[in-house]
């Protein structure tokens, strides 16, 4: 588990390219605010959101998780507790005033930036609204 990537993944780095393309600016992997070992993947500090990209696997996607065979139980238990932990994260965010974004790997790039600017837009953040009406008014 070690060798996996917390960081700079294929799908995380999609997502920054084409969020930096359209101007937006954030911090790459962050410690949340008190939860100093938990890092979000993009963060929009003035605009209080944090954005996850997270891998089918790992965070025991719904539509995409086969569980393993081997050692069953205790891969179980692991990816568990992932899913408590983003839970749990979420809500102390939100207990915060922040808002979580949760991306899956498997979502095109187009439809996380729409998410993204979305989210934004209703925080106020003014490059998203401009994106969001020039969106209405095609």
């Amino acid at each position: 588990m070690s060798a996996q990537r917390s960081r700079d993944t294929v799908p995380e780095l999609a997502l920054r390219r084409a969020l930096h393309a359209l101007g937006f600016r954030y911090r790459v992997d962050l410690p949340l605010p008190g939860m100093r070992r938990r890092r979000s993947d993009l963060t929009f500090v003035r605009w209080r959101t944090a954005v996850f990209v997270q891998g089918c696997f790992w965070h025991a996607c719904p539509q995409h998780l086969h569980a393993p065979m081997h050692n069953g139980e205790w891969w179980r238990e692991k990816l568990e507790g992932n899913v408590r932990r983003d839970a749990d994260t979420d809500a102390r965010l939100v207990r915060l005033g922040w808002v979580p974004l949760r991306i899956w790997e498997h979502e095109t790039v187009d439809a996380a930036v729409g998410r993204v600017v979305e989210v934004l837009g209703s925080r106020g953040h003014p490059r998203a609204l401009r994106i969001l009406s020039e969106a209405v008014r095609k």
